[in-house]
């Protein structure tokens, strides 16, 4: 790729940051918390869609995934379209798209309707997502502010999948299923505003062109992935349509991957995963989101089907979780430059782990103190430990022209990670729960999947500790 670094290097200057950064970080986390919101918020509303529109077991799927496979297929696409076209610019797009679609599933009449709303909700938010974090480590000047900034990124990224069960509890008892749509028009608007008040435009990408090929190739690429992923929780791994959508997907990617190597100006420039804060801070995020996004549909399951909770009871139930994660994201930013970015990723994995394992040895008569508020607050304190140095390592490792794709590789390594790691979770808690199903039968599999996160964020740990620089950006170094 002997042209690529020439077209990055001959990108303008990043933009200043601005006069008002905290305004500035203010709308981008809240866009990002509208769009992460999405990703469960529709969970305790799907009995009452069912009944209202008649929708199929095979529909209701539909209409969580619709959403999971626009938003992880696009995000790539969303974040180098930032780097050229403007972070402001795709921040609007993306959150003028989104807003428009809730209103349009919020108002839908039939299942297809509600269906074809929840994928451009999926679309507009992988257009929206990499613009935000891009927008706050640009709006910052580079130090202890910036990874404070990302730590406020990442801790309402986290809280806004966290709080998906107790919102959506909440509109669904007090007024109908179309509110947990139709609540992010007065949202959108009010962030819209202020994104047209408070951002700055910025782009690094002038006088590139979008990777036609490579934009095909990444989004199909990774849409036919999470399809494939998706229908694992119906037909299972083995089912031949579904290794054949797997292998589909993967065989995408893979000419995706020989294509950037052979073009001159990449979506993705490849040398980016030559920088190993990079490749192995994407890798953390990815196995930290397998085991996070799995734990809100588990607790959720298992307070309301297990425990007999309400989903309002369910919601507020994982309020002190929803917390911890935050807790444990803004804490970071003190920690990194004490006992650095790389070690504290490693603690952040291990004290999740030690959760995960508290949380499988859960019964089906467990009481709200030992069997979700303990563990809850153990997991998830880890989970926003170890995301903020990892966030703050991948972005801070990035060219300015590159800020926006990375952004969005960061946001696809999260989404994909929670897709992957919660059908596979699925699939296992179903296969060791077997036919019967009771409350017994139930606890067995959500046990057993739990065992397995334990696992996987120890792997991760132990991958961290190997792969991760030892010594991040000299400005995290800096005392806060």
């Amino acid at each position: 790729m002997p042209q690529t670094d020439s077209a990055t290097t001959t990108a303008p200057p990043p933009a200043r940051p601005s006069s008002r950064p905290w305004a500035v970080v203010l709308t981008a986390c809240a866009g990002q918390f509208v769009v992460v919101l999405d990703v469960s918020v529709v969970n305790v509303a799907l009995p009452s869609m069912r009944a209202d529109l008649g929708l199929s077991a095979a529909g209701l799927q539909w209409v969580i995934s619709a959403y999971a496979i626009a938003f992880a297929g696009f995000m790539l696409l969303g974040g180098r379209a930032a780097d050229l076209y403007g972070r402001k610019a795709m921040f609007l797009l993306g959150l003028g798209l989104f807003t428009a679609a809730s209103v349009a599933g919020g108002l839908a009449q039939e299942g297809w309707q509600l269906v074809a709303g929840r994928a451009v909700q999926g679309l507009g938010a992988a257009v929206l997502s990499p613009a935000t974090l891009t927008l706050v480590t640009g709006a910052v000047t580079a130090g202890p502010a910036r990874t404070r900034a990302i730590a406020t990124w990442t801790a309402v990224g986290a809280a806004g999948g966290a709080a998906g069960g107790f919102v959506g509890g909440l509109l669904v008892d007090l007024l109908s299923w179309r509110w947990v749509l139709l609540v992010n028009v007065p949202v959108g608007v009010l962030v819209l505003a202020g994104a047209v008040l408070w951002l700055r435009e910025s782009r690094t990408g002038s006088g590139r062109r979008l990777d036609l090929p490579g934009a095909v190739l990444v989004t199909a690429g990774l849409a036919t992935l999470a399809y494939g992923i998706v229908q694992t929780e119906e037909a299972g791994w083995t089912d031949p349509g579904t290794l054949l959508t797997l292998l589909g997907g993967l065989a995408l990617l893979g000419v995706f991957v020989a294509v950037e190597a052979r073009t001159a100006a990449p979506l993705m420039p490849l040398k980016l995963f030559r920088t190993r804060a990079v490749s192995a801070a994407n890798v953390g995020i990815l196995l930290c989101g397998s085991s996070s996004f799995g734990m809100w549909f588990f607790m959720t399951t298992y307070a309301q089907s297990v425990l007999g909770y309400t989903p309002l009871q369910a919601g507020l139930a994982l309020v002190p979780s929803s917390l911890s994660v935050i807790v444990g994201s803004k804490l970071a930013p003190r920690l990194m430059p004490v006992v650095g970015a790389r070690n504290l990723a490693v603690a952040g994995a291990l004290v999740g782990a030690a959760g995960f394992a508290w949380q499988s040895t859960m019964t089906a008569d467990g009481s709200f103190l030992r069997t979700i508020l303990g563990p809850g607050i153990l997991m998830m304190a880890g989970i926003g430990l170890a995301t903020t140095p990892l966030a703050t390592l991948a972005t801070s490792s990035a060219a300015p022209g590159d800020a926006g794709l990375v952004s969005g590789l960061v946001n696809t390594s999260r989404t994909m990670g929670g897709a992957l790691g919660l059908a596979v979770l699925s699939t296992l808690a179903t296969a060791v729960t077997g036919p019967a199903g009771g409350p017994a039968a139930l606890t067995s599999g959500f046990a057993a999947a739990f065992r397995v996160s334990t696992a996987v964020l120890v792997g991760a740990a132990l991958l961290m500790l190997l792969w991760l620089p030892k010594r991040g950006p000299k400005a995290q170094s800096q005392p806060c």
